[in-house]
């Protein structure tokens, strides 16, 4: 019980994930928000992971941590950004 209920709490995160997406990515891109492309890599890369994490799929920590890596900076791109706007 306790599982199932938390794979459908981690499912719900991930579709969350998945709307702030899009959502930033229709900012980035009918609205001219350069900022909304950074945060937009950042919480893809946090669905991927979301989604490994929850199907069990076994993927390279050679791919996981550069993955991680990237996000950190977008998102350290993407709040420089929104302070120059």
């Amino acid at each position: 019980m306790y599982n199932e209920n938390m794979d459908i709490l981690q499912l719900l995160s991930i579709m969350v994930e998945a709307a702030i997406v899009l959502i930033l990515l229709y900012a980035a891109i009918k609205k001219q928000r350069v900022c909304a492309w950074g945060m937009a890599l950042t919480f893809s890369i946090y669905v991927f992971y979301d989604l490994i994490n929850l199907f069990n799929l076994s993927v390279p920590q050679s791919i996981m941590a550069p993955a991680f890596f990237i996000a950190s900076i977008s998102a350290l791109w993407a709040v420089l950004k929104m302070g120059q706007d």
